[in-house]
Parts: structure tokens; sequence; C-alpha cells
């Protein structure tokens, strides 16, 4: 059941700092877009489409056009921001100040008065795009980080429309935040919205000691609802998409190229130093190392993403990464043309992932901090047979529904090694019984849930 909006009262504004769009040139060329496949796109689509809604945001360009488009049923209506406002406000104070400072794993954030500024400009500029393209009594549904200050600057604009915000990544605690200057302003602009969604409890409470903590109040009349919504996947999807012949034939082809070794580990990850990569890679040395495992029948598979390759944190860690797998595949040979490592440093098509998913015996999260992580559900969804173990992250979103992963603390290492060892010697009833109960899981409380849930509970904000 896709979620519903009443579309004869209000129609639905999606707004995301990037719009769910790429553009290719057609053969007569013209410059033609299409709907980029993604999280937001599965859980929204059947909200958005053949209702006349709208989805705002940025395309990507520098000094786009704002001609609206319609894209496959999305009403698309862009944002142009300038190269200055880009270079400030996504690359600067977005990804260079809030991930950091929201994450803290140990990269410091960087401060600027001038990011900060862009990161003000930019919001008033969707915020003054929304407002314009809004009709009356309409729901806007606002995501992520980039967007914190449009919940306030839109109610200022247009009191008659209810607003929604959803916050994907972790949020952190007062002595965290206090680090940022402009705390009490991005507080006051979550406190616009009807509706503040976070991943996790932990999350919703951060957000009322921070709000506590700051003295900060509602502005206006307004009530404010702050509670979780775990994000999830399109399960059936995902599912479906894996039982291809076509997938199942790379799978296996996979486990060939791989010299068919009796345990296949996996990572798939962007490169990003919240994933915990370097940790599990380093686990999986200790695993060879004390004779558990050995590399002629057992392969370490990291699939990376590349990520903000000019960023100087990201290009320390693939520095790191490089290094460690140059050691372990030295250290310890596997006598075959694979190394007890095999990297895949690129961007891979999505039938190869799923490919990846179902040739694998154990998935490793071990992020050190996420505010969910869909591709451990990902994995689950694509294990038709019940067969596979989730190593899992208690620092991911993911671990507070899905108790039936081996969970570890991604800080010890000892842990994961253990962990590592643990998914080896599971017995084929257990494996089965675990991964069964994450399957119901990941089926019960998939992406369409979450999408009715919070749209339900924006429906109900602007009846009252």
């Amino acid at each position: 059941m896709p979620p519903t909006v009443d579309t004869a009262h209000a129609q639905l504004v999606v707004v995301s700092n990037r719009l769910p769009i790429a553009y290719q040139i057609a053969a007569d060329g013209e410059k033609v877009a299409s709907l980029s496949p993604g999280g937001l796109v599965a859980a929204l689509g059947p909200a958005l489409a053949g209702t006349g809604a709208t989805w705002v945001g940025w395309d990507g360009t520098v000094d786009g056009s704002e001609e609206p488009l319609d894209v496959e049923g999305f009403r698309i209506e862009p944002v142009s921001l300038t190269a200055e406002l880009i270079k400030g406000h996504y690359e600067g104070f977005s990804n260079g100040t809030l991930w950091p400072l929201f994450h803290n794993v140990g990269v410091p954030a960087r401060f600027s008065a001038p990011w900060w500024g862009s990161y003000e400009r930019a919001n008033e500029a969707f915020a003054e795009r929304v407002a314009k393209v809004s009709p009356e009594g309409a729901v806007v549904f606002v995501q992520d980080y980039h967007l914190m200050l449009v919940p306030a600057l839109l109610r200022n604009r247009r009191p008659d429309l209810t607003i929604g915000y959803f916050h994907h990544i972790p949020f952190p605690d007062p002595d965290t935040m206090a680090a940022l200057d402009q705390r009490a302003m991005v507080l006051q602009g979550l406190l616009g919205a009807d509706i503040v969604g976070f991943q996790r409890q932990r999350d919703v409470e951060a957000f009322h000691k921070n709000t506590a903590s700051m003295g900060v109040q509602v502005p206006g009349d307004h009530k404010v609802q702050v509670a979780a919504y775990p994000i999830s996947i399109d399960t059936a999807g995902v599912s479906q998409a894996a039982q291809a012949l076509k997938v199942q034939a790379r799978a296996s082809d996979l486990r060939k190229e791989w010299g068919n070794p009796s345990r296949v580990f996996l990572g798939v990850d962007r490169l990003d130093y919240t994933k915990g990569i370097p940790e599990r890679l380093q686990a999986f040395e200790e695993l060879l190392a004390s004779g558990a495992a050995s590399a002629r029948d057992t392969v370490f598979v990291q699939a990376g993403s590349p990520s903000r390759e000019t960023v100087e944190q990201y290009q320390a860690l693939s520095a790191e990464i490089d290094e460690i797998v140059t050691r372990v595949n030295a250290k310890y040979p596997s006598g075959q043309e694979r190394g007890a490592i095999v990297y895949l440093r690129e961007n891979l098509p999505r039938e190869e992932m799923l490919a990846l998913f179902v040739a694998a015996d154990v998935m490793v999260v071990t992020s050190l901090a996420d505010g969910m992580n869909l591709v451990a559900k990902e994995f689950v969804a694509c294990r038709s047979d019940d067969s596979g173990v989730l190593v899992l992250s208690t620092e991911a979103g993911a671990a507070e529904t899905m108790s039936e992963a081996l969970l570890v603390n991604p800080f010890n290492k000892t842990e994961i090694v253990q962990a590592l060892e643990a998914s080896l010697l599971l017995g084929s009833e257990d494996v089965a019984r675990r991964m069964a109960a994450l399957r119901q899981e990941v089926s019960t409380n998939d992406v369409a849930r979450w999408a009715r849930a919070i749209l339900a509970d924006l429906e109900t904000a602007r009846a009252n």
C-alpha cells in the first residue's frame, strides 16, 4: 500500500539538497532528464506519482536553470546555486563542518564564517523556491542536514504550510554540539517544522537535550512532534532483483573468480571515514594471523565507491586502506590469482552490487557512526534462502532492530575479530534462524512503511 496524502486539499512537496535526476544527451543532442534510483525515490515515489506533486532541489550544476521539469510523473523545481554557494554550503559547512561534527568519530570539524554565510544563503534560496511553488496548504517534507534552516525560514514565509523535516544522519549530544557557534540558529531552524523525524530514539533524545540546554523555544504558536522514523529499503524490489538469473549467474562467476573459497567476507561502503573500513580489514588481518582462517580458502571482498576525493581526510583514508590491503596480501598469500583481500575501488553497477551480496557468506558492517546503514538491510533482502551472516556495528541505526545480527562495538577490534570467527563457526540451523528473523524484520519494516508513517503524521498535523 503506497503512502497517501490528501491531495484534494494539499499537495506533497519534497525538498532535498540534490534532485533525484540525472541528465543524458539524446541522439538529437538534446539534454534529457531522467529519474535517478535511490532510497528517497523508492520511498516517496508512490506518493508523488500522478498527483501533480513536486520535488525541489539543486540539480548539481553551477548557475543552473530554474525552469520546472516533468520527469516520470514528478514535478521538478530546480534551485539555482552559484559556484560560491555550492562550495561554501555543500563542500564547506555541510560536509566540512556538520558531517564530521555530527558523526564525531575523530575527524575534526572545520569552522569558517564564510561557510556559515553560504549555508544561510543557500537555505534561504531553497526556502524561497519552496515558498514560491508550494500550493496553498501543501505538505512540505524537507530532507537532511544540508537544509536545517529551511523549516523556520519557510514558516516565516508561508505559515499555511505543514512542514516536516527528516534527519538522515546521527544527531550529536549537547557537549559535541557546543563546538558549533550557530547551534541555537540550527535548532531554531528545525523547530520551525511541525514534525522533526530522526532515525533512532537516541537521536530524538539528543535533540531534546540540545534544545533544553540552549533554552531554544518553538517559534510561533505551532506544535512540534519529534519522533524516530527508522528508514528502510524497498525490500521486495531488492529481493526480486537479486533473484534474477543474470544476478545469480554473476554471483556464481564471482566465487569462481575468487577460487571458490569456503568463506567470503564482504564490505560495501562509500569510502568515508565514518564507515570503519580500516578497522574491519585490520580485524580480518588478525583473524588470518590467529590461524582461525586461511587466505587460501577465505577472502575478504571490500567494495568502496570513491567519495570527496579532493578532501584531505578522504585522501588519507584511501591511502590507509591501500596500505592495509597491500600489507595483508603480501603477508598472507592465497596461492591464487586473487589476494586475501580483493579491493574493488570503483562505483559498481547495481546488478554487480547485488551479485556481491548473493555471492558473500558474511556481510561485515563496522560503521563508527551511521544514521541507519541500508547496506545491511540490502544484504538481508538478497538472502532468499536464509543463508548468510550479518556482522553489524552497534553504532549503526540498523542495529536497533536487527538484533539477530552478530553485533559488535566497532571501536573494539577484538570484538570484530571474535565476530568474524564466530560467523565461521555458526551451525547451519543457527544461521538460517538468524537470517529468517532478519528477513522478517526488513520485510515488515520496509521503506513504504517508513513513508506511510511519517506522511500520515504530517497529514494529521495538517488537519489539526
